[in-house]
């Protein structure tokens, strides 16, 4: 077997070996447990491109310093790796160069206060609430809702097995009798 050999498209050491039928193995490094683990060479280059895209864009950033010499070791995991930095990064709390505070002082508070939080959560139970009174399919609906609150009323009614005219009217009184409850 030869050693690990220098080539490819994106100029990166690959663990490509050959056996003794002349046939390339693949190998993924696996920082984590620093092992070598054989793959396809599919899964080799699936996994290199990826990589390649999040370390390119990370030293675009400033954030990757790691030394050409140790490419392969890269599995696009920035966090965890010991050639991470900070890069174009500023902390919150850093002064300004002006003295005039920190960053942080100029970001608005963008939180609803508690108050209107529950107000909305009361209001949300007493909507659910009469929508059961309404329609004995309410929880599916809801739930229908909660899944994908894009979701159209064709699909609720054939969620449900109703007729899609049918189930247009019904939510279309319910929807009436709902604004009622929200006051408008």
């Amino acid at each position: 077997m030869s050693g690990a050999l220098h080539f490819g498209k994106s100029r990166r050491r690959a663990f490509i070996m050959q056996n003794n039928d002349n046939q390339k193995t693949y190998f993924i490094y696996v920082r984590s447990t620093g092992e070598k683990v054989p793959v396809t060479k599919e899964q080799h280059n699936s996994f290199y491109k990826e990589t390649d895209r999040i370390r390119h864009k990370e030293q675009d950033h400033g954030r990757c310093m790691c030394p050409y010499r140790f490419i392969w070791r890269c599995d696009g995991d920035c966090l965890d790796c010991e050639y991470h930095a900070a890069g174009d990064i500023t902390s919150l709390d850093q002064p300004l160069s002006d003295g005039s505070g920190t960053l942080g002082n100029y970001i608005s508070d963008r939180s609803k206060p508690m108050e209107e939080v529950f107000a909305d959560r009361m209001l949300l139970e007493q909507l659910f609430a009469r929508l059961r009174e309404l329609d004995p399919d309410a929880d599916t609906i809801i739930q229908c809702w909660l899944d994908d609150y894009k979701i159209s009323d064709r699909a609720i009614a054939e969620k449900l097995g109703r007729p899609q005219r049918t189930f247009a009217d019904q939510m279309k009184k319910i929807r009436t009798e709902l604004r009622k409850v929200r006051g408008h």
